[in-house]
């Protein structure tokens, strides 16, 4: 097992370089109304303190269609993440993959399994997606990690509210998603990732999966005298 990183909200040149050093899979540029929100040359600028191999995701919040375009043209961002989970195909050339959002609300509560499934249906291929609580993201709420855990058998989950350094290694043992998104929780103040606090969370991270993986390990050994 191996769980993916993405670090939301960078802002800033620091920030970038150290999740880029930390290991992080992804780091996302926010173009919604948020403490974090960038423009497109911030954007372009932070790229330059990128690792060849970090994903950058342009994250929208019910955004125009010229809003996207304007900015996948420019930035060429490897994924978009947008709200509602509609169809962005016709804005999105540039950009090879959609992280459509759901929000895990106590109105859908045990639903939620069905209402991703009913998307996925509509996808070629098996799409990642990203559970959140309800209303914007950033806020450090977390949405129920009982039903993240359902759905993340069905689908390429990305977990993300209300994740830190203290807890992400819990998420990871009880959701076991595809990859954990997180933003104010490796901040020192809104808006200000902390550098100190991103290394933290990457390394909660890999020492919960190579706590599953020995554990599985362990698992698929036979007993003693038995045979494979």
């Amino acid at each position: 097992m191996r769980v993916r990183v993405k670090i939301c909200g960078i802002t800033t040149t620091e920030a970038a370089a150290a999740a880029s050093e930390a290991g992080a899979d992804a780091v996302g540029y926010v173009f919604a109304d948020s403490p974090r929100r960038v423009r497109i040359e911030q954007a372009l600028a932070l790229s330059d303190r990128l690792g060849a191999f970090v994903t950058r995701v342009a994250v929208f919040r019910y955004p125009a269609p010229d809003e996207v375009r304007a900015v996948v043209r420019a930035l060429r961002p490897e994924m978009v993440q947008s709200e509602p989970a509609g169809d962005l195909a016709g804005t999105m050339a540039g950009a090879s993959e959609l992280l459509a959002v759901f929000h895990d609300t106590p109105t859908l509560g045990s639903r939620v399994r069905e209402y991703v499934g009913r998307y996925l249906e509509r996808c070629n291929g098996r799409p990642a997606i990203l559970l959140e609580a309800p209303g914007r993201g950033g806020r450090g709420i977390r949405p129920s990690w009982d039903r993240a855990a359902v759905v993340a058998r069905d689908a390429r989950l990305v977990l993300a509210g209300g994740l830190t350094p203290e807890n992400v290694a819990d998420a990871i043992r009880a959701v076991r998603p595809y990859a954990v998104d997180v933003s104010s929780g490796v901040e020192g103040r809104s808006g200000v990732k902390d550098p100190e606090r991103i290394e933290a969370f990457m390394a909660a991270v890999r020492r919960a999966e190579a706590e599953l993986n020995e554990a599985w390990a362990s698992a698929e050994e036979p007993a003693c005298g038995a045979s494979r």
